[in-house]
């Protein structure tokens, strides 16, 4: 574990890294149709990462969104699992700052290190420099919800818990604003992949906030089958009413 400080490091690097390039990507492409912008950031960005990755960490696994799986992970110590661009829809979209980068690693069962760039914002958030977790607030608890497609089941717990929901973009950039408390909890129930919230739940627990499937069961990561249907990320001291709430519900 020797090199552990240094995998921190490294993911809050690689990540910042895909960011700045694809700041360059979204400039270079200014005014072209969404779907060539989403194409050239998602393949700029990936290409970045792999080749950090590949100086850095030769002999580890990577699981990305952008590249073919290869199931050699599964018998691997060490994998990286990444996302190069989390919310193509908002990068396309001129002047949205909600989407991000993830880049995590995941060692021996557990994930060890990640970092989350929210690059448009100028911050990246890391397992190197945990953030301290924020005063809580006093109003209403804030849900952060998908901005096109919020669960009807996400929707009922925000109204059980006498909650208000605001709308973001990306996995990323929800979770994140737990982490610097613009909102309370980010409660998924819409389907993801292990590279959308890999980084993401790292980051939130090592800023000491609760993460979890939303039946209060751990989650994994390094599976053959990688789909990861919900997650739920808050305050610590609001976990138990969420996923009470969570439970009445479904």
């Amino acid at each position: 574990m020797s090199g552990l400080a240094d995998d921190h490091e490294l993911a809050a690097r690689i990540a910042t890294d895909a960011g700045r390039a694809l700041l360059d990507i979204r400039a270079e492409n200014a005014g072209a149709e969404p779907a060539v912008l989403k194409r050239a950031g998602d393949e700029g960005a990936q290409a970045v990462i792999a080749a950090a990755l590949h100086r850095a960490r030769p002999g580890d696994s990577v699981l990305s969104e952008e590249a073919a799986d290869n199931l050699a992970r599964l018998d691997a110590t060490r994998v990286w699992i990444v996302d190069p661009l989390d919310g193509t829809r908002e990068y396309s979209e001129e002047g949205r700052t909600d989407w991000a980068v993830h880049v995590a690693l995941w060692e021996s069962g557990e994930l060890v290190a990640g970092a989350v760039a929210l690059p448009a914002q100028g911050v990246t958030l890391s397992t190197s420099e945990p953030s301290a977790l924020p005063a809580a607030d006093d109003g209403p608890m804030r849900l952060v919800v998908s901005r096109s497609r919020a669960s009807a089941l996400v929707l009922a717990v925000a109204e059980r818990v006498g909650g208000i929901t605001v709308t973001m973009g990306s996995a990323g950039a929800k979770a994140m604003a737990v982490v610097l408390g613009e909102v309370d909890a980010y409660l998924h129930t819409g389907g993801q992949y292990e590279w959308d919230s890999a980084a993401p739940v790292a980051v939130a627990r090592a800023a000491g906030l609760h993460t979890s499937r939303i039946d209060g069961t751990p989650l994994t990561y390094n599976n053959a089958n990688v789909y990861l249907p919900d997650l739920l990320i808050c305050r610590p001291e609001l976990a138990d009413q969420l996923l009470e709430a969570v439970a009445a519900e479904v």
